[in-house]
């Protein structure tokens, strides 16, 4: 079976090298333009076209699809039975989609009909779900709503960021295509229509990343540090000072109380600061709890250990995070 495969991030790649170890053959990889990153600038090539390029793939980076009438008669030529799309960003036309003879599918990393659009790793994180999975389906002109072939349920750690759990799903993801189009080189795949009622998970932005202690609990305030690690990561100011919290951990008030045998912190501002020394660490008040603040940077600094960070740098008790 020829395979055309469509992806950019490196959640595409372990798709992609899958299909490759296993055989099939790939007779072009697409994947969007190398475009300017760093501090020079310089134009990077995405990991599915690294890949493609160490294993002597042909590679497509069109611009645009959809009036790319050049692209898509370059495609008809390869004569693929089956395209596979992960993680390549764009809706696809009616008339990319009839060139395969067997469809064009595509690995989706929700348990759709939840968490149809571009950050459903994140979403689930960030809304402190306990399970979430890998969706192959196969691809119309809408948004994530084509027929189900197959579903992967996965649980979802309680301390697990959305970056750890993104490499986890990837590998499920490359794993599921594999029997995916196994499937249907047999003629045994299964199409489930979508119900009509979904959800969506759209694009994050960076209004959302600062910390409101006067309104989040203590538990929405760890979804939201570990929802956006690595992608953005959270923030907060001291003193006037940005300040980035990369990994924090969810205290009781009572457990806290009792193990640090201190009075009563109900007094206490959400926002303010309980204890902090380089031996115990950084404990804040929220509304109905305390963080532990594990990992933080300064600005212009590198990700420190908090107690690494508290040895060079003087947060006093009584202090008000904003």
């Amino acid at each position: 079976m020829r395979i055309l495969f469509m992806g950019t991030p490196d959640f595409a790649r372990d798709s992609l090298e899958k299909l490759y170890d296993n055989g099939y053959e790939i007779c072009g990889v697409v994947t969007t333009p190398d475009r300017p990153a760093g501090r020079g600038m310089k134009l990077l090539a995405s990991p599915v076209k690294e890949y493609a390029i160490q294993k002597n793939l042909k590679v497509f980076q069109p611009e645009k699809i959809s009036n790319n009438t050049e692209f898509k008669e370059e495609i008809k030529n390869l004569n693929p039975d089956l395209v596979c799309v992960v993680s390549y960003g764009v809706i696809l036309p009616k008339s990319f989609l009839n060139i395969p003879k067997l469809g064009c599918i595509n690995v989706h990393p929700s348990m759709l009909p939840k968490y149809r659009g571009s950050a459903p790793i994140q979403w689930a994180v960030l809304n402190g779900d306990k399970t979430t999975g890998v969706t192959i389906m196969y691809l119309n002109e809408q948004m994530d709503a084509g027929d189900i072939i197959n579903q992967k349920e996965v649980e979802i750690g309680s301390d697990e960021t959305s970056g750890e759990l993104w490499n986890r799903l990837s590998k499920i993801g490359a794993d599921l295509l594999l029997h995916t189009v196994k499937e249907i080189e047999e003629g045994t795949a299964k199409r489930i229509s979508q119900p009509e009622e979904f959800t969506l998970a759209p694009m994050l932005n960076k209004e959302m990343s600062k910390i409101n202690w006067n309104e989040k609990t203590a538990e929405e305030i760890k979804n939201l540090v570990r929802g956006l690690n690595p992608i953005m990561g959270t923030y907060t100011y001291l003193n006037s000072k940005k300040i980035k919290i990369w990994k924090v951990q969810k205290l009781e008030n009572k457990y806290f109380e009792e193990k640090f045998d201190c009075k009563d912190i109900n007094k206490a501002k959400p926002g303010e600061v309980l204890l902090a020394n380089e031996k115990t660490g950084l404990f804040i008040k929220a509304t109905d709890g305390v963080i532990s603040v594990l990992e933080i940077q300064a600005e212009n600094a590198k990700k420190m250990n908090i107690c690494d960070f508290l040895r060079g740098n003087k947060i006093c008790e009584e202090d008000i995070f904003e």
